[in-house]
C-alpha cells in the first residue's frame, strides 16, 4: 500500500475544486426530477464541469486494462443498482431512487462525490434506507481525526447501519483521492474500531458508505455496474474530505 499526503496548498486546491463540484451537484439535484432522462443529467453535468474550468474525472477512466474506458461524466445508479451504473435515456419515474456518482478534475487534482435522490413519493423504508446512508457518512466525518484510523471510519458506518436494520455492501468501498480517482487506502465501510491505517493530516480520502435494505452481497452486472444480489434497493452517498490537524475538512460543500 502507498499512500501519498497532500500538502497544504494542494488541500487549498482540493477544497476550491469540491466547492465548484459541490455547486454542480446541487444544481444537477434540482433538475431530477420525473420525466428527466438519465443522459440529459449527464450532459448538463459536463457542461457545467467545462464551467468551472474542471474535466470529468469518471469519462475515459480505465481500472484496469481490461476494462472499456468508461463513456460518461456521471455514474447514474437506479434503484437496485448501487454503483457504477451508466447513464442512458432511461426518463426518471416517481418511486425511483437515483444514486448520482461525480468527479471532477481541476488544477490536475481530483475530488468525488455522491447523492441518493428520491424521485416522487417513495416508500417509507426507501426513505429510510437513503437517510440512514447519509446519516453514516455524516458519523464516519465527524470521527475521521488524526489518530483514529481506518477501521474507526468503517466501525462508525457498519454500527449505524446495521442499529436501522440494513445492511453494507461490504466489496464497495471507499478510497484514496486527489492524484488519482482511485488511490490507497481503501476505505471499508465495516471494520474494527482502532485497526488499520492511522489518520494523519494530509490524507484525502473519499468516504462513501454503499448500504442495501437486505444484502451484504453484490452482482456485477453486463456494463460492470454493481447491483445488490436480492434486487434490494441501495443507497450511496460519498465526501472527500482532507484529514487536518483541526480535524475533517470536507472538500466537497459549497
Amino acid at each position: 500500500m502507498t499512500v501519498r499526503l497532500k500538502t497544504k496548498q494542494q488541500i487549498k486546491d482540493l477544497r476550491e475544486g469540491g466547492k465548484r463540484l459541490a455547486s454542480i451537484l446541487n444544481t444537477l439535484t434540482k433538475e431530477t426530477h420525473e420525466g428527466v432522462s438519465l443522459l440529459h443529467l449527464d450532459q448538463l453535468a459536463e457542461k457545467l464541469i467545462k464551467k468551472v474550468e474542471g474535466k470529468p474525472a469518471f469519462k475515459g477512466y480505465t481500472p484496469s486494462a481490461a476494462t472499456e474506458p468508461y463513456p460518461n461524466t456521471l455514474c447514474t445508479s437506479l434503484n437496485s443498482v448501487a454503483v457504477h451504473e451508466r447513464p442512458t435515456s432511461y426518463r426518471l419515474k416517481g418511486g425511483d431512487v437515483l444514486s448520482i456518482d461525480i468527479g471532477m478534475i481541476y488544477k490536475n487534482l481530483i475530488t468525488d462525490m455522491a447523492v441518493t435522490l428520491a424521485i416522487g413519493n417513495i416508500p417509507k423504508h426507501a426513505q429510510k434506507l437513503i437517510t440512514t446512508a447519509q446519516e453514516a457518512l455524516d458519523e464516519a466525518i465527524r470521527i475521521s481525526i488524526p489518530n483514529n484510523t481506518i477501521g474507526d471510519i468503517g466501525n462508525t458506518v457498519q454500527t449505524h447501519v446495521h442499529k436501522a436494520g440494513f445492511k453494507v455492501l461490504r466489496e464497495l468501498t471507499g478510497h484514496g483521492v486527489g492524484f488519482a480517482l482511485h488511490e490507497d487506502p481503501y476505505v471499508y465501510n465495516f471494520g474494527k474500531p482502532h485497526a488499520g491505517l492511522v489518520l494523519e493530516p494530509g490524507l484525502v480520502i473519499a468516504i462513501e458508505p454503499i448500504i442495501s435494505e437486505s444484502t451484504e452481497y453484490i452482482i456485477q452486472r453486463h456494463d460492470e455496474s454493481f447491483a445488490t444480489a436480492d434486487n434490494s434497493l441501495a443507497a450511496h452517498f460519498e465526501h472527500s474530505i482532507a484529514i487536518t490537524e483541526n480535524g475533517p475538512l470536507v472538500l466537497t460543500v459549497l
